[in-house]
């Protein structure tokens, strides 16, 4: 049975399959009352989503996934209930769309030269609108048949270390964090578990997230669906004193992400991000 509220998922507006309208009325059909869509680095799709929210009796949450920099590692950062509009994301977010260009031209690049020819172009296609993000040249390569599924893109060409990677020039995680405050949002931590950190290097990012103004953390997300990852997500929210917060990182379908609407329950204890959003203008 999916959730009644699911706080990740994407769009056409960044890495997803479907349009922000689209994603509305399919958490609609799967019974989610409540959605934010949390598109990368942009909020360009809210506009959409909210309209259709409206017809299809759903309260969305506006929401963005910030990439952000902490010790030379890349981390996401989601901001729940921001005013779309604020000045200063704004430019913040015109400043990482730059990023993400550069970012995807140097990619393509990468995969050209060795030998995948057509990558750029058909990264392009996938991407419409949008930037193009390493989920597009995974898509391009599954759909040219290079690879056999999105894991297996990742692995071969589009990893850390692997021939397409490129390292992005992404916001500070202080000053992402402040971007999302000034525009009245909630800084949550996404997926803890998928930066492939040791206990000791998540304490020293939850340190680091919280110094900066951090509020909350996944802790039942579609990228950690196991019980006993929900329980070991649940012991560093209360230690650090976190809301928690939930969501199925829903890309499409096609897409080896969760459903909309499945991520896992909240352990009963913790307090959910949803009660303090009504605050901040979710």
């Amino acid at each position: 049975m999916s959730a009644s509220h699911d706080l990740h998922c994407h769009s056409t507006a960044s890495d997803g399959h479907l349009t922000p309208a689209a994603v509305v009325h399919r958490a609609a059909d799967q019974g989610v009352t409540t959605l934010a869509l949390t598109d990368h680095d942009t909020v360009a799709g809210l506009g959409d989503a909210q309209a259709a929210a409206s017809t299809a009796g759903i309260r969305l949450i506006a929401g963005l996934e910030l990439s952000v920099l902490w010790q030379g590692r890349t981390f996401h950062v989601v901001g729940l209930g921001v005013d779309p509009g604020e000045p200063g994301l704004q430019d913040g977010l015109a400043r990482m769309q730059r990023a993400r260009q550069e970012r995807g031209e140097a990619i393509g690049e990468r995969l050209e030269r060795a030998g995948l020819s057509g990558a750029r172009e058909g990264a392009l296609e996938a991407a419409g609108t949008a930037e193009i993000t390493r989920a597009h040249y995974a898509r391009w390569l599954v759909e040219s048949g290079n690879v056999r599924g999105y894991e297996e893109a990742f692995k071969r060409y589009l990893r850390r270390g692997r021939v397409g990677y490129v390292h992005g020039d992404w916001v500070a995680m202080e000053e992402g964090i402040e971007w999302i405050r000034r525009a009245g949002g909630i800084a949550v931590l996404a997926h803890p578990l998928g930066y492939d950190l040791t206990g000791a290097w998540i304490r020293r990012t939850l340190d680091a997230f919280t110094a900066a103004g951090g509020e909350a953390m996944e802790v039942a997300c579609g990228t950690s669906p196991e019980p006993r990852q929900v329980q070991q997500l649940g012991g560093w929210c209360r230690r650090y004193a976190l809301l928690a917060s939930s969501g199925s990182d829903f890309h499409g379908p096609g897409h080896p992400s969760r459903e909309i609407g499945g991520a896992p329950a909240l352990p009963g204890d913790l307090p959910s991000v949803l009660e303090a959003l009504p605050e901040r203008g979710g």
